[in-house]
């Protein structure tokens, strides 16, 4: 084993391959954990790589020998909660000080969302263990709209059960950023986070912005819930993640996500990144 003493869990997905590019950046030494069954990923030189899978438990303890601080972010499913949960008693086994939760704005343990129940409940496991933590809580990803992709490509449209709500959707490599800091920065530790991006935007607003930065029309077009649970199992989404997306945008929709937090500026120095930004970066994905 390397001199790493950070582990990084999710290293292959949106949030955590951007994590691993700003601390490679930083010149920072760390390990990643990835499943055999990730999808091909080429971390860059010097990285730790330790293959193995949360459901086991040896190999976790195995990749957690000499680690002090630990990435927690797990893929979509639905054990995700009792993974997460046995890692953490993983890490308190093994020596491991400080835990970084990937977790979801509003998360409480009485939630109707059944998303926001999990993270809760993880959180409370993390306080429970003893160790330090920072519990990072964004909104949704702007990055989450290459999911219409094809809707946007070829239709030019994408749908949603959200009406007129606005939300103040998060930019990941924001996340990223407010991540790297506190696994860096010990002033981070013991604090919750909420994440969000600079506005906060209706969906309609969204697609005249995405419109405007690839140079053709993109319209939103609202539906009920249980068209838009149609939509998702016709797209290939497991019906258990469905049915918790209709969730999670019945609360969308409630305007429970529209606040705007200072949480990039006051962690990173940086003002958090606009979806008119985004939009422009990503205009060839949509094009």
């Amino acid at each position: 084993m390397t001199n790493a003493s950070i582990l990084i869990t999710g290293a292959t997905g949106n949030v955590g391959s951007e994590l691993v590019r700003q601390l490679s950046e930083k010149g920072i030494r760390y390990r990643v954990l990835v499943r055999p069954t990730d999808k091909p990923h080429s971390f860059p030189e010097g990285v730790e790589v330790i293959q193995g899978d949360l459901a086991d438990e040896a190999g976790v303890h195995k990749a957690l020998q000499g680690i002090e601080k630990a990435f927690l972010l797990t893929s979509s499913s639905e054990q995700a909660e009792q993974l997460q949960s046995t890692f953490v008693d993983i890490a308190r086994n093994a020596g491991v000080r400080h835990i970084v939760k990937l977790s979801q704005l509003h998360a409480r343990s009485d939630s109707p969302v059944r998303f926001l129940r999990y993270h809760a409940a993880v959180e409370q496991k993390i306080k429970d263990s003893g160790m330090t933590y920072t519990f990072l809580r964004p909104n949704l990803y702007m990055q989450g709209l290459l999911g219409f992709r094809e809707l946007i490509v070829h239709r030019g449209k994408f749908y949603a059960a959200i009406g007129d709500a606005h939300i103040s959707l998060v930019d990941i490599r924001d996340i990223a950023a407010v991540a790297a800091a506190a696994l860096l920065d010990k002033e981070h530790e013991h604090r919750t986070y909420d994440i969000t991006g600079p506005q906060s935007l209706s969906h309609k607003e969204l697609a005249a912005i995405l419109s405007t930065a690839i140079a053709r029309p993109v319209q939103f077009e609202d539906v009920a819930p249980g068209q838009m649970l149609q939509f998702l199992l016709a797209a290939g989404f497991p019906l258990w993640q469905a049915e918790g997306l209709i969730e999670d945008y019945a609360h969308y929709a409630r305007g429970e996500a529209a606040t705007v937090s200072s949480t990039v500026q006051d962690v990173t120095g940086r003002t958090a990144r606009s979806f008119k930004q985004f939009a422009g970066d990503y205009a060839q994905a949509f094009s």
